[in-house]
């Protein structure tokens, strides 16, 4: 996966984020149970493109492979303290 490539990954999750978060605010009743679960499970893969993405840069800034760079699992990006 190229870097173009996950930007369009970034900005179709974003894009049906806002959607669902839209949503949610015109109801006023908050987000739905699944509504919910789309959006925590929005917000893990959003948090996956752009680690792979920062990985990939880092990787180019020191004459890496930046291909040579893959998604990290769900769970192990989603343990990093910001």
């Amino acid at each position: 996966m190229d870097d173009k490539t996950i930007l369009n990954r970034i900005s179709e999750l974003v894009d049906e984020e806002h959607k669902l978060r839209a949503e949610a605010q015109a109801h006023e009743s908050g987000t739905a149970g699944e509504a919910s679960e789309r959006l925590r499970a929005l917000e893990e893969s959003l948090d996956q493109c752009w680690d792979l993405l920062r990985r990939r840069r880092a990787a180019r800034d020191t004459h890496g492979d930046p291909d040579a760079q893959g998604e990290r699992p769900k769970p192990e990006v989603e343990r990093y303290l910001q």
